[in-house]
């Protein structure tokens, strides 16, 4: 009998002693963005169009949204937009990393291996754009490689053209190759 007692306080003592770890326990992984804890709503699959007195300018989706400001600036990821002319025909697609879109002032810029393809073949690679839906133009101050059909490239740092690329103005030429560059007359 004796020894099933002292057996017994032999488990005991060691069961106290496990629980009485003076170790904490590691903390709960929190997020590391600080906008996913003020971001008053988020959207995946999300679809949004920009319009310009009833007519479709883009239509934007992101994997992710994030809507901050009283809803009026949504932060997205894996951005993926479309470009419409004045007829309603698309005229060019934009792919990027992430991208923020500006209800309020219908600005859309987009981050990360941005890629804005034409439906005529032009293909416009940068880190970064601003597509500014009230003047439809698309502008950067970054660098930028903007290739054409028929082996024609040029590289440059910052731009303004329409989401088209039909008129494109460089900030300033870093090279060019290929093809007869047309000048616009006057």
């Amino acid at each position: 009998m004796r020894r099933v007692v002292l057996a017994a306080s032999f488990v005991a003592a060691a069961l106290g002693a496990g629980c009485s770890r003076t170790e904490q326990a590691p903390p709960l992984a929190g997020t590391t963005n600080p906008m996913l804890d003020s971001a008053d709503q988020v959207a995946f699959g999300f679809r949004t169009l920009v319009t310009d007195g009833g007519l479709l300018r883009a239509e934007v989706f992101a994997d992710t949204a994030l809507f901050l400001d009283q809803n009026t600036r949504a932060s997205l990821r894996v951005v993926h937009g479309d470009f419409f002319g004045a007829t309603g025909a698309k005229e060019a697609t934009l792919v990027a990393a992430i991208g923020n879109l500006n209800t309020r002032a219908n600005v859309l810029e987009a981050w990360g291996n941005v890629v804005i393809t034409s439906v005529d073949g032009r293909v416009l690679k940068t880190p970064m754009i601003r597509y500014i839906q009230s003047q439809n133009l698309v502008t950067s101050d970054s660098a930028f490689v903007l290739t054409e059909p028929g082996e024609k490239e040029m590289r440059g740092i910052g731009f303004r053209t329409d989401p088209s690329l039909n008129a494109v103005e460089v900030i300033k030429v870093q090279k060019a190759r290929g093809g007869t560059v047309r000048l616009p007359e006057g």
